[in-house]
């Protein structure tokens, strides 16, 4: 395939972006590790509740990211600097804010996520323990979404992944040295990660501030657009992308909830077989930030022409990815499951299930590539709207064939789920004229 000049910026965008996904995951396995060499299930347990309890919190709470992304390619695009560091300053203030509640009401918080959980008495004493360290890393974590979304808007997304690699250095080390120098169990682990947050932060402000000339220039003679239309704006696009998430959360909650019900095996196989779908997302939400960058700002910059080539690019290097990935699980899939687990049982068990994770590269890749181009030309309400409808139909689905199909109607219903997601997004951006 010969690369254009839209190949190139979707690349320099992607690969970083990728990088950094690849990463996230790391600051939980680092916990997980380290406990696991200090404790027994107990404290295993706890570290993989309270960790399970943030990550839905901020995985909600997502939209600060993807909002001040799409809105800060437009404003781009449109040559507009002052409203880049007014919608800067929106996020930022936004996600203080949220932040602020959250350690106000931590204690009701925390009561409503234990009780959702529902783990054993045994690790409820160290779950408190762990959350009530790391509540205190909201500010840092909400206010890193609004900072690195900005930057993604801003076509740069190689100091989001200098701010992630870093992050997870500095959450090893930490984590390393309470546990084992200062004799610290999971207060050690919650300390290091809320450290590891905090860096994060101190270092994405740093690396805002080399961009001081720019705001200095922005700004000179005139002040942040403030306003309540400008306020209102910005609200109304993290909404949609706040309730549009809730049923994300919903669908992926209740899927490991309907494998759970089904007993251990079965909870165990969904698990393992879930770690493809997550390497595919790493990969294509790279794809979906080039997108949102890109298309946000040909869009703002009301160049039809250029975002049309832009989508065209983004959906041939998407079907260059089901290709590739699809092959490599078809040839490598069960090898990896050796991998993830030596219990011949488990890997038994999934293989009546595998051929499922053959179809997940295809059904998903539309969704990711259609969230990119969504969130970038901030047409949420069409993402929210396309979401509710696709998990209106995985639920109905799901309950009406499991008596059935058992656990093949759960990965039916997300596979259909996935492929839905980009057929109502595609006539949605049709019945819109995007």
């Amino acid at each position: 395939m010969r690369f254009s000049l839209q190949d190139r910026q979707i690349l320099s965008l992607a690969i970083p972006a990728i990088v950094s996904n690849i990463t996230v995951p790391l600051l939980g396995l680092v916990d997980l590790a380290i406990v696991g060499h200090i404790g027994n299930e107990t404290l295993i347990g706890a570290i993989a509740v309270g960790s399970m309890i943030f990550n839905v919190i901020y995985w909600v709470f997502g939209f600060l990211r993807m909002g001040t992304s799409g809105l800060t390619a437009q404003a781009m695009g449109r040559k507009d600097d002052v409203a880049i560091c007014s919608l800067l300053m929106q996020s930022l203030l936004i996600a203080f804010s949220i932040a602020f509640l959250f350690i106000i009401f931590q204690i009701p918080i925390r009561w409503i996520a234990l009780t959702a959980m529902h783990p054993s008495a045994e690790v409820i004493p160290h779950v408190q323990t762990y959350f009530n360290i790391c509540i205190y890393g909201a500010p840092a974590m909400l206010c890193l979404y609004g900072i690195l979304g900005w930057f993604i808007g801003m076509q740069d997304t190689r100091s989001p992944m200098v701010v992630s690699i870093s992050q997870n250095v500095i959450n090893i080390v930490a984590s390393f040295i309470l546990v084992f120098v200062c004799h610290l169990k999971i207060e050690g682990v919650a300390y290091g990660t809320l450290i590891a947050q905090w860096c994060g932060l101190v270092l994405a402000l740093w690396l805002l501030n080399r961009k001081r000339s720019f705001f200095l220039g922005a700004l000179r003679g005139k002040s942040f657009d403030f306003s309540p239309l400008s306020f209102l704006a910005f609200l109304k696009v993290n909404r949609d992308i706040f309730f549009r998430t809730l049923f994300l959360v919903a669908v992926f909650l209740f899927f490991t909830s309907a494998g759970a019900r089904q007993g251990d095996m079965i909870l165990s196989v969904n698990t393992l077989l879930m770690t493809f779908f997550t390497l595919f997302s790493y990969f294509m939400d790279g794809f979906a930030f080039a997108g949102e960058a890109l298309c946000g700002k040909t869009y703002g910059a009301n160049n039809m022409e250029a975002f049309h080539a832009v989508c065209r690019r983004l959906f041939r290097w998407g079907w260059g990815m089901v290709i590739a990935f699809t092959v490599a699980y078809a040839l490598g899939g069960i090898s990896f499951l050796h991998l993830l687990t030596d219990k011949p049982n488990v890997i038994a068990a999934a293989r009546d299930f595998f051929p499922w994770v053959l179809v997940i590269p295809l059904s998903g890749m539309a969704a990711f590539v259609y969230d990119g181009i969504f969130i970038g030309i901030t047409a949420t309400r069409g993402m929210l709207v396309t979401c509710a409808l696709a998990s209106v139909v995985f639920f109905l689905l799901y309950l009406s064939l499991a008596p059935i199909l058992g656990n093949h109607a759960l990965w039916l219903s997300l596979i259909v789920y996935l492929a839905l997601r980009g057929i109502f997004q595609y006539f949605y951006l049709k019945e819109n004229k995007r």
